[in-house]
């Protein structure tokens, strides 16, 4: 009976000890912030990386638009050689995240980029009429455009997240401090958005 009681009292005291609860972190402790800064870090490469991804597939898409367009009877080979030209070259010209802090290097690239599309959907045969089955060639000019119309909203859900992480910089400088180097260096993100 004694070996019981003994037992019972070391499983309920095993039993207690198992329930606590890990003290909290204080939220302005630097390893809070730490935390929350890489939070917000991953936060800010994941719309990017949505937003370039998007980009990506807009580019890849034409690519496949212009390959279907030259199927076509009546094309224009050397007008699609020069526009699958521009496509190619559209990446090497596109802004970055350090870099998008000059707004004429956004401005160029999408001016670039609307210019390709336009005269790419100018040669995209019309249907004849309103009942005409979807082929490739319109098909892949519906996703462009709808890649296209989604953009902004990337820029903006990218501009959100940065503005975040900008945000958290400048009111715990301090904390980050401590964190030493590699985030004592961090500087806000530029953004889509100009502020005056």
């Amino acid at each position: 009976m004694m070996r019981f009681v003994a037992l019972l009292l070391a499983l309920g005291l095993l039993m207690a000890s198992c329930n606590r609860t890990p003290a909290p972190i204080d939220p302005a402790s630097a390893q809070a912030v730490k935390v929350q800064l890489n939070i917000l870090r991953d936060t800010v490469a994941a719309r990017w990386s949505e937003m370039q991804q998007s980009d990506d597939g807009k580019q890849r898409d034409t690519k496949q638009l212009l390959r279907e367009l030259s199927g076509l009877p009546g094309t224009d080979r050397a007008a699609l050689a020069r526009l699958q030209y521009a496509n190619d070259r559209l990446p090497t010209r596109r802004y970055t995240q350090q870099t998008m802090a000059d707004s004429g290097l956004i401005d160029a690239y999408d001016s670039a980029q609307d210019s390709l599309l336009q005269a790419v959907y100018g040669l995209v045969p019309l249907p004849t009429s309103p009942n005409v089955e979807a082929t490739p060639v319109l098909m892949l000019t519906g996703q462009i455009q709808e890649a296209d119309a989604e953009l902004v909203g990337f820029r903006s859900r990218y501009d959100q997240a940065a503005m975040r992480f900008n945000n958290y910089l400048q009111l715990h400088q301090a904390e980050i401090q401590q964190l030493g180097s590699k985030y004592a260096q961090l500087q806000p993100l530029p953004l889509f958005t100009l502020h005056n």
